[in-house]
């Protein structure tokens, strides 16, 4: 049997492979040079291999400090996310009202701007309102974006979402949070879970808002700027960055696998 899906051209295979190098080798370098003997400078081939980094990045309590901080900053940017960008969803997919579209553009805007127009306006804001930066700060910071990632996916899927399921269900005498729970909450719940992990994703390796809004707090991104600028060792940083690569992937990936399948959802084409 012959299949109806045509072959891709040569052409197109090798610029697609050619794409995917540019875009992956850099990466596929740093894990190379997270095991080189060369404490100083990178050298190719490296001299040597080694595995002395990792217990030496292990043995940093520096590093554990900005990956902590980084760790509860992006849980609690998207614990916030979540509530504040399900409510956004729900009510811009489920009610009409004058200035609903304007209200859906005001909500994803902070990721449609350049990272450090946000990082300036929040800062101002800050120190006008004499507001000491903490942790909080760069919290509300990654909120501002975090809140759009959850945004779009639960207010895609509420819209597959059919309304004569949440009809049915107050019909039949359910209440508001029974519905919700019941009804609404087991459609939407693959895409707030995929939301959630990309907002963190995004928290976890964040550099410039974090720049404005930090203070003197050191996350992981920016602790791994800073060694950069002054590196003591320069392996250390490789190792670090391979764990931001692997915190930040397997989310994504994750994320992908939950929502490829969002239009099978309860209620959809009735």
């Amino acid at each position: 049997m012959r299949s109806d899906r045509a072959s891709a051209p040569l052409a197109l295979k090798i610029a697609a492979a050619c794409g995917l190098l540019f875009l992956h080798l850099p990466i596929l370098l740093i894990f190379v040079y997270a095991f080189t003997t060369e404490e100083k400078s990178y050298q190719w081939p490296p001299p040597g291999l080694t595995l002395k980094w990792f217990a030496v990045t292990w043995g940093r309590p520096d590093v554990w400090e900005a990956l902590g901080l980084s760790v509860r900053v992006a849980a609690v940017s998207t614990a916030i996310a979540l509530v504040l960008g399900t409510l956004c969803a729900a009510a811009v997919s489920r009610t009409k009202f004058f200035g609903r579209e304007t209200i859906s553009l005001l909500v994803i805007l902070p990721i449609a701007l350049p990272g450090i127009i946000t990082g300036i306006a929040l800062r101002s804001a800050f120190n006008l309102a004499d507001i000491p930066f903490s942790v909080w700060t760069i919290v509300l910071g990654h909120a501002t974006f975090c809140v759009v990632v959850v945004y779009n996916n639960a207010v895609a899927r509420f819209r597959r979402t059919s309304a004569s399921l949440i009809e049915a269900s107050m019909d039949l005498g359910a209440d508001g949070f029974q519905t919700f729970r019941h009804v609404i909450l087991p459609n939407i719940g693959t895409a707030l879970l995929a939301g959630g992990m990309l907002a963190f994703a995004l928290s976890f390796d964040e550099v410039i808002v974090t720049t404005f809004t930090a203070g003197q707090q050191s996350t992981l991104p920016i602790w791994m700027l800073e060694e950069l600028v002054r590196p003591r060792q320069r392996p250390v940083t490789n190792v670090v960055a391979m764990v931001v690569v692997m915190v930040t992937f397997l989310p994504i990936l994750a994320a992908y696998y939950l929502t490829r399948d969002g239009d099978r959802i309860a209620g959809h084409g009735k």
